[in-house]
């Protein structure tokens, strides 16, 4: 079933009968209703309804208010419809609104006839039942003296969710994984007799893991509507319950129920909730539900037509006894889309919407780290800007790259919202001198990330990470946020010591989590300013905290060689011999840069831009950078800033407009004396002599 198949038409709420659609004279020409004739309105879920003409002129197709509630559409949207035959069903399952004893023969005379599909409500004079599944397995059926009626438990309907219908269609940037989910669901649901033809046993279960919003749930819930296989979806805290023996006998009911309406997808969302690692299960409660889902998945039979899928992003939180075959047969990792599969995403996302000039290639290319929420997100917020440019007024509405350029300030990536991420604004030209710096970081990290493929023809070895090292206030930090900008990666600043944590274990796991982030948000930087302050040479802390934090960062940085230049560190320090060697060795913090203090003509070109549009005498430029030999760019910024202090102090007291002037610059340097002293420039030239001739990284 393909979008192909439907045509557009509004849709209206009203006192119609439950499963009756009052259709438009000119709707039921056009498209050769009659009727009696079924159609699908196709809203969260397709839901089949009986056609009759409209008598009024309203246009357009009138359903029942609480049908229309259900298909969670507005009065009056346009939403697809399709002309449908109902299949007569052999049987159905229905759980009802009151567990009591009910007279099947009785509730098959009320139902007889009715249009049934999957999550659909039917009432009685016995009280209002949900369809949970039916056979055969077609898009909808109907309901005959024929008809086997079964009532379901009422843990049983806790599975049925208001997910809304897709089809394959609806997924992006996850062929390979679709291919490989299809392969096992093709064995296990559609063609088992292949495996028992072969002596083999049907996979039981398969665990997707992945980022937040990355479609786990999405690509589960197609491949049940492509199979057309009965879904039941559990949540992972909603199992529990706080009596005894119950979250094991609601999952004993589910494993049943799909069990006897075969083919079935079990659909276990965050697992990780209801499996835990039993070794650190807080409660006897988490380890019984372990042990009843080992139990229940060996216990589903081998070609019962009922496949387990899990769905977590903490795999390694999940049971051991659950990751191995017989149980979960293979498991699937959902990625972080790249470039590619995020332009497919977009294209999935935008079909519907009216597009102006809108280079949906060039936003593919720099939402690095953006999952598949994050970019319906930023669609979303650029429809909602285009809506409000055009003062809600619907027939105007037209997305421009504007509106993307705005959604794309207000939406980042779902995966490094807790961390400090951005891709900075600063920009080489923002950096006045250090040409030579800026030349190696262009090298060693903008060129790899830009030009890829030129690096890969070579077969280039990427460096993982760059050492900046200098008096404090040179532009280590500037040069990391420039750098990151020009090549479009994300950026996590972490300033060491806000990192170190008094409880045990705790600053590792902070350092293994900014990494796991930056992975997934890839390409990125990750820069660390006043490395020395975690990364200090082992053996001095008597505590071995600084010790294990070394030990974390080296195993990380090693983890990150095979991310191919995605992932890249870039720290800061004024103390680089602090700093434990092993960080200082190729494959870690392999390239090391000295930055140094401005020269003469770098000085000479900084006061000539923080003076530039601001009112002044004439200032002898030339002069200043003479005169603030061994000032750092901070520095000189402070002069200036002191000096426009002091002329607006004198601007309020004789009641005229400031103006900078020589005399200003000259009192406010002898309020900033240079921190650099001659000393500190000696031990920078020793280091990097060192460096140089001793372990040859520079």
């Amino acid at each position: 079933m393909t979008s192909n198949d439907y045509i557009f038409v509004r849709v209206y709420g009203g006192k119609s009968k439950i499963d009756v659609a009052l259709v438009d004279y000119s709707i039921m020409r056009n498209f050769k209703l009659l009727p009696g004739d079924v159609i699908i309105i196709l809203g969260n879920r397709p839901i089949p309804f009986f056609v009759q003409e409209n008598k009024e002129e309203r246009g357009g197709i009138v359903v029942n208010d609480q049908r229309l509630k259900i298909l969670g559409i507005r009065d009056g949207e346009k939403v697809p419809i399709k002309k449908i035959e109902p299949t007569p069903l052999k049987e159905v399952t229905l759980a009802p609104s009151e567990q009591k004893k009910f007279d099947i023969r009785k509730l098959n005379l009320e139902l007889r006839g009715k249009l049934i599909s999957r999550g659909v409500t039917v009432e009685t004079k016995d009280g209002v039942f949900t369809v949970i599944s039916y056979s055969p397995q077609v898009e909808a059926g109907y309901i005959t003296a024929d008809t086997q009626i079964n009532i379901a438990p009422e843990s049983v309907k806790l599975t049925q969710k208001n997910i809304p219908y897709v089809t394959l269609d609806d997924v992006g940037g996850l062929g390979n994984q679709i291919r490989m989910l299809m392969d096992i669901v093709e064995i296990a649901l559609v063609k088992p007799e292949i495996t028992k033809a072969l002596g083999l046993r049907p996979p039981k279960g398969v665990l997707l893991y992945g980022p937040p919003g990355t479609g786990k749930t999405l690509i589960a819930k197609a491949i049940a509507n492509t199979v057309m296989a009965n879904f039941f979806y559990i949540s992972g805290p909603e199992i529990g319950s706080k009596y005894y023996g119950e979250s094991e006998k609601r999952l004993r009911d589910i494993f049943e129920q799909a069990e006897k309406n075969a083919p079935s997808i079990i659909f276990i969302d965050e697992i990780d909730a209801i499996a835990p690692n039993r070794d650190t299960a807080m409660s006897e409660t988490d380890r019984r539900i372990v042990a009843q889902l080992l139990t229940l998945m060996d216990g589903i039979s081998s070609g019962s037509g009922v496949l387990v899928i899990g769905a977590t992003n903490r795999p390694n939180a999940i049971d051991p006894a659950l990751r191995r075959p017989g149980r979960f047969d293979r498991e699937i990792e959902i990625p972080v889309p790249d470039k590619e599969a995020r332009l497919e995403i977009l294209k999935i996302h935008t079909r519907r919407i009216p597009l102006k000039d809108v280079d949906l290639e060039k936003i593919a290319e720099i939402t690095h780290g953006f999952v598949g929420a994050d970019l319906e997100a930023l669609v979303r917020e650029a429809v909602m800007n285009a809506y409000h440019r055009c003062n809600g007024d619907l027939d105007c509405i037209k997305v421009t790259m504007d509106d993307f350029n705005h959604a794309l300030k207000v939406v980042e990536p779902s995966a490094l919202r807790e961390f400090r991420v951005e891709i900075p604004s600063t920009t080489w030209e923002d950096i006045i001198g250090l040409e030579e710096v800026k030349m190696e970081l262009k090298e060693v990290i903008e060129f790899p990330l830009k030009y890829p493929e030129l690096y890969e023809e070579m077969k280039v070895e990427i460096p993982t990470g760059v050492l900046l090292y200098g008096p404090p206030g040179t532009g280590k930090t500037m040069l990391a946020r420039a750098v990151a900008h020009e090549s479009g990666a994300n950026f996590i600043a972490i300033n060491g010591p806000e990192l170190m944590s008094m409880w045990v274990g705790e600053t590792e796991r902070a350092i293994r989590e900014v990494f796991k982030r930056a992975r997934q948000a890839s390409p990125c930087i990750v820069f660390f300013d006043e490395i020395d302050s975690i990364a200090s040479v082992r053996g001095l802390d008597p505590n071995r905290v600084t010790d294990r934090v070394v030990s974390q960062l080296l195993t990380e940085m090693d983890g990150i060689s095979k991310t191919k230049g995605k992932v890249v560190v870039i720290a800061a320090t004024n103390r680089p011999d602090m700093v434990d060697p092993a960080l200082l060795r190729p494959g870690r913090l392999e390239k090391l840069i000295y930055v140094p203090p401005p020269d003469y003509s770098t000085r000479v070109a900084l006061f000539s831009r923080l003076i530039e549009g601001k009112a002044h005498d004439e200032i002898d430029i030339n002069h200043l950078a003479k005169l603030t030999e061994g000032y750092t760019p901070a520095e000189i910024k402070g002069i200036v800033n002191k000096a426009i202090l002091i002329s607006i102090r004198r601007a309020i007291s004789s009641n005229q407009k400031p103006k900078l002037t020589m005399e200003d610059m000259l009192e406010a340097m002898k309020y900033i004396k240079p921190i650099v002293t001659q000393t500190m420039l000696d031990y920078y030239n020793s280091f990097s002599q060192k460096v140089r001739k001793g372990l040859g990284y520079a």
